[in-house]
């Protein structure tokens, strides 16, 4: 099967030779592979119209796929180069192939651990780029500067939004204006769930990522007193002690709710005046760590904003940088093409751990892995979870995959790994962000309305129309590469966006206001 820079190359030389539309029963079509059976449709093509040599005999829709040869029932379906489902029945050529004609199934895959793994070249220090962030005392890079509240249960969730409340609107902040915020950062669980085991060990290392985040100069911790995640058993398994920029507060030691809001104000006010004494300073680009995440997508995510993404993560590599992949579910039926990456068979073996711990997730709870594409996904083009994750997995560019980490896990690898995640976009955020990633890029097709708190969200649109439909909400438009820019230019114009989001440059999603409500912390265990 072909490797995943396949897809990136081919992508490369078929966009040079689109069919330019000289007249409208010349649709502009793409073919992905030599080996494709389909091709997608960058304009609509109308019954009747020819592409590819080929008569359509339906209406295709923008970013749908239409059939270029018959498929015979049970024969599979190839885009990409790659397997993205099997007929359900003969498929005639010019026919809209999609969720009535293909369907979903499990076949064999080679992973070929570590086959194309590779040392990479990197850039001398010297040549390496920088941008302008926080060093803090423990050495770790910034790219925001904020106080934040977090809770150790749901039932400190209140105390800790209006601790926030209190000291955003007092207007005080306009005295510290190195300090870009106070956020609280609360979420639905923490008690009612077993004292330990994995759901319980993820919340902790959530907890923990988050209170010593680099974009956050100091935190202070919230909870009630009675519930199962025990802030004193926190501080001592992860040694958080007391100081300046650490505090925590319960609850019922306080005195109620309004005692604990004032409390909690008073120290976020003693917090202020040393959080406003860090200044940016100029950081190597190799202290950035890259979340790459995909929402709403569409059919073109795979073929614009995910590889241009995955050329910027290219890119940061080779600044020596880190670059992190996630959302399992979304890369499931694309694996292989990461295990090849792999930089050992142990590396690409935890990552094949990982998706049988999801089969058997699903299994255990009567679902499937094809139960991902959602209505909006199947709305833009994309029809089963193999043909969603070959485009999410071009977020991951072409690198070496040198580790692979559990939810939540403080990285400490340089160059392109991988971290578990479900593939909702929220909680595989809050997962990377607890893992140390300060900044994060969000390739869109439908238009997903999503931003971030600590760390920057810089929003990528798969297609022209949703860029300027939504344009208030999307950072960069990647849907000029179906008009010819090339996969090089455009991950390039992402790299250097980046390093100006790392320096300060504020993202559509922080102007407006998005980031707190986005903090959603895994929940495994079921609420007892």
């Amino acid at each position: 099967m072909a490797a995943i820079t396949d897809v990136t190359t081919t992508q490369q030389t078929v966009l040079q030779m689109l069919d330019t539309p000289t007249k409208k029963s010349a649709p502009r079509t793409l073919r992905l592979h030599q080996r494709d059976n389909v091709v997608v449709a960058v304009d609509a093509i109308d019954p009747g119209a020819m592409a590819q040599g080929v008569t359509a005999t339906a209406r295709i829709m923008r970013g749908h796929k239409m059939a270029v040869q018959k498929i015979a029932k049970g024969e599979p379906v190839l885009k990409f180069g790659q397997i993205i489902g099997f007929a359900t029945e003969d498929i005639a050529p010019g026919s809209h192939v999609h969720t009535h004609n293909c369907g979903y199934a499990e076949f064999e895959r080679d992973y070929a651990f570590a086959k194309d793994a590779r040392d990479e070249p990197l850039l001398p220090p010297e040549a390496r780029a920088t941008f302008e962030g926080f060093r803090r005392p423990n050495g770790k890079a910034g790219t925001r500067n904020y106080i934040g509240i977090l809770t150790s249960v749901n039932c400190s969730a209140s105390v800790a939004r209006f601790m926030a409340e209190a000291v955003n609107r007092s207007g005080i902040l306009e005295q510290f204006p190195n300090v870009d915020g106070v956020v609280s950062f609360v979420h639905g669980t923490g008690c009612s769930m077993a004292g330990r085991g994995e759901g319980y060990e993820v919340i902790e290392r959530t907890l923990w990522g988050y209170a010593g985040h680099p974009n956050l100069s100091a935190a202070l911790i919230v909870g009630l007193g009675c519930e199962m995640i025990q802030i004193g058993r926190l501080k001592e398994k992860y040694g958080l002690i007391e100081s300046d920029n650490f505090h925590s507060l319960i609850i019922q030691d306080s005195g109620g709710t309004k005692k604990s809001i004032e409390a909690g104000v008073a120290r976020i006010k003693e917090m202020l005046p040393l959080a406003d004494k860090a200044r940016r300073e100029s950081i190597p680009a190799s202290e950035l760590t890259l979340a790459l995440q995909c929402g709403g997508s569409d059919g073109y995510s795979g073929i614009t904003a995910n590889p241009a993404l995955g050329a910027a993560a290219d890119l940061l590599v080779r600044h020596g940088g880190t670059a992190v992949l996630s959302e399992t579910p979304e890369i499931y039926g694309a694996e292989h093409l990461l295990t090849r990456r792999a930089r050992s068979r142990e590396v690409g073996e935890k990552l094949v751990g990982v998706i049988r711990w999801w089969e058997d997730y699903c299994a255990r709870n009567g679902g499937s892995m094809d139960n991902n594409p959602s209505p909006g996904n199947k709305a833009g083009g994309l029809t089963t979870i193999l043909e969603k994750s070959l485009g999410a997995a071009a977020k991951g560019g072409t690198t070496t995959l040198e580790d692979v980490y559990r939810y939540a896990d403080r990285i400490d690898t340089k160059g392109f790994v991988y971290m578990d995640t479900p593939g909702f976009d929220p909680v595989g955020a809050t997962g990377q962000v607890a893992g140390g990633c300060n900044v994060l890029c969000f390739t869109t097709g439908r238009g997903s309305a999503y931003g971030c708190k600590p760390t920057p969200s810089i929003k990528l649109a798969t297609n022209s129309d949703i860029y300027h439909r939504m344009i208030d909400d999307m950072d960069i438009n990647c849907g000029d590469v179906l008009d010819g820019v090339s996969i090089e230019a455009k991950g390039q114009e992402i790299f250097e966006h980046i390093l100006r989001t790392a320096s300060g440059v504020r993202t559509k999603s922080e102007l407006l206001g998005y980031g707190a409500d986005e903090f959603v912390p895994w929940q495994i265990d079921p609420p007892m």
